[in-house]
C-alpha cells in the first residue's frame, strides 16, 4: 500500500529527498520543511514523482 515519493526543494528544484506515504489514507500532495544541503537553509520541500 505504501509508494515511494521524492521530495524536492521548492527553492532550487533539486530533488533531495525520498520518503513513503500511505496512497489510500493521504490523499495530497505531501510538503515537509527540510534541510537543503544545496541551498544552505531549511526550506520547504514538496513531493514529486
Amino acid at each position: 500500500m505504501r509508494e515511494i515519493i521524492t521530495l524536492a526543494c521548492t527553492a532550487c528544484k533539486r530533488r533531495n529527498y525520498s520518503n513513503t506515504r500511505n496512497k489510500k489514507k493521504q490523499t495530497d500532495r505531501l510538503e515537509i520543511s527540510k534541510y537543503c544541503p544545496f541551498c544552505r537553509k531549511h526550506t520547504s520541500h514538496k513531493e514529486t514523482k
